[in-house]
């Protein structure tokens, strides 16, 4: 049986972000909203009108949607993950339409295990920073974007 949109984002909140807090992992979900939202760009290709589906699971997006990373298994992955009712109820907060507002916009965000955030990410330019929440940087599109 294949996993509902819901329990796929409740697992990649609790894979991406289950150590960042309820904030960081609201900011997760919030990016992963607002790609399936998008009214242009790739994502907005990618989710096809809406499928959160096809956003978590673009190739090259999220490593937690990969069982294998540089031909090596990731055990950290939403198969092996176990969502408590924490990531259910920001999966639905998310669902619903809400969004922290210090994200805003961002279409990006990254763990750069350092304390500081690349002004740009990703790296062809069409996201800038934006705002930090805790350990991840999360990045605004630019005018280059929609041309993704």
């Amino acid at each position: 049986m294949a996993y509902s949109e819901r329990e796929l984002l409740a697992r990649m909140i609790q894979c991406e972000a289950g150590g960042e807090g309820d904030n960081g992992m609201r900011a997760v979900a919030s990016v992963i909203m607002n790609r399936v939202n998008a009214s242009d760009g790739e994502y907005a290709r990618i989710s096809q009108g809406g499928s959160i589906r096809n956003i978590l699971f673009q190739i090259g997006q999220f490593d937690c949607a990969r069982e294998t990373i540089g031909g090596n298994y990731n055990s950290q992955n939403i198969y092996n993950m176990n969502p408590t009712e924490i990531h259910y109820e920001i999966a639905d907060w998310a669902i619903a339409g809400n969004k922290i507002g210090e994200v805003g916009d961002c279409l990006w965000y990254m763990n750069p295990y350092r304390p500081t955030c690349p002004a740009t990410f990703p790296y062809n330019g069409s996201g800038t920073i934006h705002t930090r929440i805790p350990e991840h940087c999360f990045y605004r599109p630019t005018p280059q974007y929609k041309n993704t």
